[in-house]
């Protein structure tokens, strides 16, 4: 069987709705996907860091919780874990305010050995921080030789569109590392001021097989160099934003992981193939949008688990 990596950051999320805290929840774009995974069942490991403190501990302990290996989790005593202050809009979606103190040195873990039929998924300012992107760097090198299939979602927010200058090359290689390329509308516009599936394809084409453009209620985009299609989206009233396209990758990877599919077949995949994939990650990302989870609700992902058993 094929096992999933994530890597990326963790930080504790402390959330507020109309100037009130609601809830406290352990996050990072990967981490969230990476609990959805460990709560489905799936052999999921995710690679990161977190201080050698109370926060730490509580995060660590919430990933043991929901099934996700924490092996190649360094624990730093120099800096304190990361936390972040999320306040809800009038739409639910997350302004952040952030509180980080990180070692100088980054990552001090050693990297898992890949498989041919192994998945590993990345992205967000993570990918593209210059004091930890030669340990992202080498994680991908590793992982690309092994002939693992890479997901790199970009997650680029309007608040780093003063830095794209300097980072475009960068998420550019890092597209080039992916076999396929999980990016919402806003994250194309900052990153390559384009505002349509069909322009944002015709950016990224000869950098990666497959495009997976997000809308919000407009829909799901594919895009390949065979294919091309919308899918809808259900119109709800979320509580809540901040893990939806984190738990949409999670659906993303587990359809791959359960169906087997390898790093050569990704781009071979029909269109009712990718429908099953894309829609698996619509229900996904519904069902957390109307919690203040960042993950898969524990119910929800044993029901799917249960059904996934017949």
């Amino acid at each position: 069987m094929s096992h999933i990596f994530t890597v990326g950051e963790t930080i504790l999320d402390i959330i507020f709705k109309d100037k009130e805290p609601k809830t406290a929840r352990p996050g990072g774009s990967s981490f969230n996907a990476s609990i959805t995974l460990g709560r489905l069942g799936a052999p999921i490991t995710f690679i990161s860091e977190m201080g050698n403190d109370r926060v730490g501990d509580l995060i660590l302990d919430f990933m043991v919780e929901n099934g996700v290996d924490a092996d190649y989790v360094a624990r730093y005593s120099e800096g304190q874990s990361a936390i972040a202050l999320a306040f809800l809009n009038e739409k639910s979606d997350a302004e952040y305010q952030f509180y980080k103190d990180y070692p100088h040195q980054r990552l001090a873990v050693d990297f898992p050995e890949f498989a041919s039929n192994d998945l590993l998924m990345f992205g967000s300012f993570y990918a593209l921080n210059p004091g930890i992107r030669p340990r992202v760097k080498l994680l991908l090198e590793k992982a690309q030789k092994a002939g693992a299939t890479i997901v790199y979602d970009p997650n680029f927010r309007s608040t780093h569109a003063p830095e794209r200058a300097d980072l475009i090359d960068v998420i550019k290689e890092n597209m080039g590392f992916a076999s396929i390329v999980r990016a919402s509308d806003e994250d194309l516009v900052n990153i390559f001021e384009v505002d349509n599936p069909d322009d944002a394809w015709e950016q990224i084409r000869s950098l990666t097989q497959v495009l997976i453009y997000t809308a919000n209620a407009n829909g799901v985009y594919l895009r390949t160099e065979k294919l091309k299609f919308r899918m809808e989206v259900e119109q709800i009233e979320p509580l809540s934003t901040i893990g939806a396209g984190d738990t949409f990758n999670a659906g993303i990877l587990y359809g791959i992981w359960r169906n087997g599919y390898g790093r050569r077949q990704i781009s071979e995949l029909d269109q009712s193939q990718w429908e099953e994939l894309i829609g698996n990650a619509i229900r996904f990302s519904r069902e957390v949008c109307l919690s203040y989870d960042n993950y898969l609700p524990l119910e929800y992902a044993k029901e799917v688990k249960e059904k996934n058993k017949k």
